[in-house]
């Protein structure tokens, strides 16, 4: 085999890579949307009708076809020539592939972790050997068969890449893993270690539902009287709460972790790591059952931080969870006569024999109950009523979380990271409240196991009561939703069903007039949908 093929065996590997680089990215952004989780990505990859599977299916199809039809068409020059001009086809149909991406842009987009960069770098490398292999093994065959035929399609092969992507990604996360795994556990015992050594006081925040808003409004209503750091965003794992550490620090008084669950032993291991001395847990609903296959399975959970903390504030759903000293919602603490409106949110909040009137720019039932949550710690932790009071009256809503955006005359109720069934009533409660003509934009509800079924039901249910035109996008949840809403009455004239978030947008941008308002209901990831 002389040089010039061996050079041009390693610049075509080169230049293979970076033409499927932009593809190899956007899966790369799928698998972080999946946890990093080959089962989780693999489930959604080859889940029914998976646009993404059928593009690429598609793509390694039209460039086969194209590669062998241009090397047979252009043979007469020589098999040299006619490989050389089968580039353009090659390359053309790849460049209309990823202009045509943008069409399906990623709602959360590639986050340049510094894993995921890893990963990335390490998955790029993996292309280039397999294409270098791939290219001396054709050249190799190419000596042995010496036709003419063979010479002619010895580079068909490489069509099969883009269908071949998801399976060197998840190989270069696995061989990642042998790097990743020790690399995280040195950077949580870091972040152990820290822990340990500050006198702050430590509050872990779990629960099926409402961690983030109860985290977001303690933070606020602390930092009246305290120095107070909480974990960012949904930041809820290990990771999460270790990177918290590194880059805020523990020089506070008090540190809020949230705590998120997929699997049996989650929280426990949080509670390692964090050693809170207080405990809230939000409330108990089917999110996650598929994983922990019952609501027992997740009280008992969930319950771990209570069993660990020395004092709990325990949710209504979670009130029955045994606990050494608790405050518990409706016994000890509750927000009662809540007044929703378009504007907001009034409430008397009551903590144990004292009662005070809170007026806030929170919209739904779920605001004041979650107020209620954070104030009932705030009380713990040893602020007075009135200083809760006055504090809870300056809260602002936790972004896509029930946020109200006006624009253009528009009212827009951003609800993308709801993902429970009491959350979207409350949403669908709260619409109900606007002027002008409604409309409700959602895929269903998530990771509910068994019950996916007969919770999207209700929430379908739910959105009968909205007196909304309903779009439902996606294929695989919105069909039940559809039937609960039909069965709670709804009209089926004002509900449709669109593949896509950008048809339902275009639908709305063809539709909607100044007053009108809008809900989107859980905007799911794009592996959802």
């Amino acid at each position: 085999m002389n040089e010039h093929l061996l050079l041009g065996i390693f610049f075509g590997a080169a230049i293979a890579v970076y033409l499927f680089s932009d593809i190899a990215l956007r899966l790369c952004a799928l698998l972080q949307q999946s946890g990093y989780s080959a089962r989780r990505f693999f489930r959604w990859y080859f889940g029914k009708g998976n646009i993404q599977r059928k593009r690429l299916s598609l793509l390694s199809l039209s460039l086969a076809l194209l590669v062998a039809l241009f090397n047979v068409c252009f043979s007469f020059l020589g098999y040299v020539w006619a490989n050389t001009i089968s580039i353009v086809p090659f390359v053309g149909i790849l460049a209309l592939y990823l202009w045509s991406e943008k069409k399906y842009a990623l709602k959360v987009s590639y986050k340049a972790t510094a894993r995921v960069v890893r990963l990335t770098v390490a998955h790029y490398l993996l292309l280039f050997a397999l294409c270098v292999g791939l290219g001396f093994g054709l050249a190799y065959a190419s000596l042995a068969v010496n036709e003419t035929w063979f010479y002619l399609l010895r580079f068909v092969p490489f069509a099969l890449l883009p269908v071949l992507l998801p399976f060197t990604l998840i190989c270069a996360e696995f061989v990642m893993t042998l790097y990743e795994i020790p690399h995280n556990k040195r950077f949580i015992r870091r972040a152990k270690e820290a822990l340990e050594r500050s006198d702050c006081i430590k509050v872990g925040i779990t629960g099926s539902f409402g961690k983030t808003s109860v985290k977001h409004y303690a933070h606020a209503m602390l930092s009246e009287k305290f120095s107070v750091i909480s974990t960012p965003a949904s930041f809820n794992t290990p990771m999460g709460i270790a990177r918290t550490v590194k880059e805020q620090g523990l020089d506070c008084d008090v540190f809020l972790a949230e705590m998120g669950a997929r699997r049996a032993g989650d929280i426990a291991q949080l509670c390692a790591l964090v050693r809170p001395g207080y405990g809230v847990v939000t409330g108990i609903c089917p999110q996650h059952i598929e994983t922990f296959g019952s609501l027992e399975g997740i009280k008992k959970e969930k319950g771990e931080l209570v069993r660990y903390a020395e004092k709990t504030v325990l949710g209504k759903s979670a009130a029955d969870i045994p606990a050494k000293s608790a405050l518990r919602e409706g016994e000890d603490f509750a927000a009662e006569n809540i007044v929703l409106s378009a504007e907001g949110t009034e409430f008397d909040l009551r903590l144990f024999g004292e009662r005070v009137h809170i007026r806030t720019g929170l919209l739904g039932r779920h605001a004041a109950e979650d107020t209620a949550l954070a104030a009932a710690l705030c009380y713990a932790l040893g602020m007075t009523a009135e200083e809760i009071a006055r504090a809870a009256e300056r809260l602002r809503p936790v972004p896509h979380r029930l946020q109200l955006l006006k624009e253009n005359g528009l009212c827009i109720l951003d609800d993308s990271y709801n993902s429970n069934i009491e959350g979207a009533k409350n949403a669908a409660e709260v619409l109900a409240l606007f002027g002008g003509k409604r409309y409700v934009v959602t895929p269903g509800l998530v990771e509910l196991g068994a019950l996916e079924e007969e919770v999207n039901e209700k929430l379908g249910a739910a959105l009968a009561g909205a007196d909304a035109e309903i779009i439902l996008v996606g294929e695989t949840l919105v069909l039940p939703v559809r039937r609960g809403y039909l069965g709670a009455g709804g009209e089926e004239a004002r509900v449709r069903i669109v593949p896509t978030l950008q048809r339902a947008q275009e639908l709305l941008s063809k539709e909607l007039a100044a007053g009108d308002a809008v809900l989107f209901l859980n905007d799911l990831p794009d592996i959802y949908t």
